[in-house]
């Protein structure tokens, strides 16, 4: 069995006075993905033993970045999609296993007023596509925070964010498209009707407290891997940043 952890920490250095290691530590997962480290190379040396440590950095100082801790070492890594536009980012990281492939994101958020919404959908399409392509070698696992809440029982206030960034009809038909391209959502396929199980909260008006939150981080996987699933994890519980942590337990 292994254990799989994926956490937006919304600024590394931030969430490191806030109890990151303990919780690294203490859930002891054989692999731990990181979204918005807000990094560059050499602002921060993790001392981890055990783990072999890859790091994606954005060329945008402060901004996005993404991280992997893993127990094993994998036979090969990447980094990005292969495609320039999308590439200067820090988005993506891919290790290869000899039965499966690992990929973390961090999917661009459409912003405000929608400004990068057509670029999303863009970025959307080539993800996809990338998959896709790993999936012809092996099966793939892939987390992260991908920005979008898919139904309406994935976030506390649905009618009032419909076309918010991250709620449009655009976005979560692209979600839809992974589903039905093959990818299964582990959260859903586990807590089918579970309701009131967010994974970000908005720092204002005490929205962690009243639980307005949205379900935007995700464990999917191959349909192939659908038997080898044990369970999945929203760590709801656990401060630090504006997202929880969220895990998977897969047999591999």
């Amino acid at each position: 069995m292994k254990k799989l952890i994926s956490w937006n920490v919304n600024g590394l250095r931030a969430c490191m006075g806030k109890g990151f290691l303990d919780f690294l530590k203490e859930e002891d997962a054989d692999i731990f993905c990181i979204q918005e480290s807000k990094l560059q190379d050499g602002q921060i040396s993790l001392d981890l033993p055990g783990y072999h440590q890859y790091w994606n950095y954005a060329e945008k100082k402060g901004y996005s970045g993404t991280a992997v801790f893993t127990k094993e070492e994998p036979l090969s890594v990447a980094y990005g999609l292969g495609i320039e536009k999308h590439d200067h980012e820090g988005r993506v990281i891919t290790l290869e296993f000899e039965n499966y492939y690992m990929v973390t994101v961090y999917t661009p958020n459409s912003q405000d007023e929608l400004k990068r919404l057509s670029y999303r959908m863009e970025w959307e399409d080539d993800f996809l596509a990338y998959l896709k392509n790993l999936e012809k070698s092996k099966p793939v696992i892939f987390c992260g925070d991908l920005n979008v809440a898919h139904k309406e029982i994935d976030l506390k206030n649905p009618k009032t964010n419909r076309k918010n960034a991250g709620f449009t009809d655009e976005e979560r038909d692209k979600f839809t498209a992974l589903i039905n391209a093959g990818f299964i959502d582990t959260f859903r396929c586990f807590y089918p009707d579970l309701e009131g199980i967010y994974s970000w909260w908005s720092y204002r008006f005490h929205a962690r407290e009243k639980n307005a939150g949205w379900r935007i981080d995700y464990f999917l996987v191959s349909e192939s891997l659908k038997d080898s699933l044990s369970d999945a994890l929203i760590y709801k519980d656990v401060l630090g940043s504006d997202h929880c942590p969220v895990g998977l337990l897969i047999n591999l």
